[in-house]
């Protein structure tokens, strides 16, 4: 504790600290982080997923950004159980995100009781990512008419160079945010839903804006909300998700390549429990103790990808290991419903990112990259055809 503010906190939070046990039953996992996600959704009056709860306290409100990415991930766990309640809640969300998409056709930043609604280029790509999962399954105009019209926005705010300035989080710098990366891939995803190409166009000057912001050894220029010479392992990794997300729907390897960069840096950094620091700077090394989960479990789920399309067995072993440090500070045990199968922001979780809070998008991302474990290990799949040049 670097202060005395700091220590008051850690004293007044201690009591609700997650206490995981060690337990490494997979299937367990994500039976408890899918039934918290069900109890966030159903914390308020609306169809949108609570953003989360500060350790101690309720769910918070409802947070358009990561309900509309967590529809995929509802998407799949009503496949993986069989159980259309998940579609059900699924199509709700969809519907939610429509009620509440901005006049401008944007989604707005923050918590959908934000006093002044405020447009956002990142939150309105995660939305579309949402969008374009329930279009796969049904062609319904209450997803088409809002999708077009939040991706029309995105377009019109859209610099030549493939950048967006306008149009940002007022919780991020207009000038650092190369994550934005993630969001022209539900440009791109909803393009090729609809079959508007000049979407994909869009997206892909995005990604070319990206590509040249990034160093030979994989690091992003420009790619944090607050620090940018020390960005969050869950920007970077968004990064990562957007280029290998667009780079297998348009069949471009070097958009892959690209993420492969930094995902073969973060292997190495990665220690033997597990561990990735939370923030990282231009050589790969870190100060920080603390572990962002959200960025380990995005991590995972790209070295999961790309053992997917190269076969190569060390990003097989490495999302195996950061899903086991994964498991290890994954609280399923305790009486407090907001606790049990959350994941906090950071470990320990007096960390920098989502201090003392556990954190939807957390939960999300680690159900992702659980759900794709078992998918891969118990096919035993090893390579793709969509990407077939990149190497391993």
């Amino acid at each position: 504790m670097s202060n005395i503010t700091e220590l008051r906190d850690w004293v007044n939070h201690r009591k609700y600290f997650p206490k995981p046990d060690g337990n490494m039953d997979i299937d367990l996992h994500i039976a408890e982080a899918a039934a918290w996600l069900v109890r966030a959704q159903d914390s308020g009056a609306d169809r949108g997923v609570a953003y989360g709860a500060e350790l101690g306290r309720g769910f918070l409100a409802s947070y358009p950004e990561t309900t509309g990415y967590i529809i995929p991930t509802f998407l799949r766990l009503a496949e993986h159980y069989g159980d259309e309640e998940y579609l059900r809640r699924a199509f709700d969300m969809g519907c939610w995100e429509a009620s509440v998409q901005l006049n401008s056709g944007a989604v707005m930043a923050g918590r959908v009781d934000a006093p002044h609604p405020q447009p956002a280029i990142f939150n309105t790509g995660q939305v579309l990512l949402g969008w374009s999962a329930l279009l796969k399954v049904k062609l319904d105009d209450r997803f088409l008419n809002p999708g077009i019209r939040a991706a029309d926005w995105m377009l019109s705010q859209q610099e030549a160079d493939g950048n967006w300035i306008h149009g940002n989080s007022p919780l991020a710098e207009a000038t650092a945010t190369v994550y934005n990366v993630k969001a022209a891939w539900g440009l791109a995803e909803f393009g090729a839903v609809v079959k508007r190409p000049h979407y994909i166009t869009a997206a892909l000057n995005n990604a070319e804006y990206a590509m040249r912001l990034q160093l030979p050894n994989g690091w992003f220029e420009k790619c944090c909300l607050s620090d940018p010479e020390h960005p969050l392992l869950h920007t970077m990794a968004y990064c990562m998700q957007g280029l290998v997300g667009m780079g297998r729907l348009v069949r471009q390897a070097d958009l892959i390549r690209s993420a492969q960069r930094t995902a073969d840096s973060l292997l190495d950094l990665m220690d033997k429990s597990g561990f990735i620091p939370g923030t990282i700077d231009r050589g790969f090394k870190s100060d920080v103790d603390w572990c962002c989960l959200t960025g380990s479990a995005q991590t995972s789920i790209v070295w999961a990808e790309l053992f997917e399309i190269t076969g190569n067995s060390r990003y097989r072993e490495g999302f195996q290991r950061v899903n086991r440090y994964l498991m290890s500070c994954h609280d399923i045990s305790s009486p407090d419903p907001t606790i049990r199968g959350g994941i906090t922001g950071s470990w320990p979780v007096w960390g920098e990112y989502g201090r003392y809070k556990v954190l939807n998008w957390a939960a999300k991302f680690f159900l992702d990259a659980l759900l794709l474990e078992k998918r891969l290990l118990e096919t035993s799949a090893t390579t793709v055809t969509s990407c077939p040049t990149v190497s391993a």
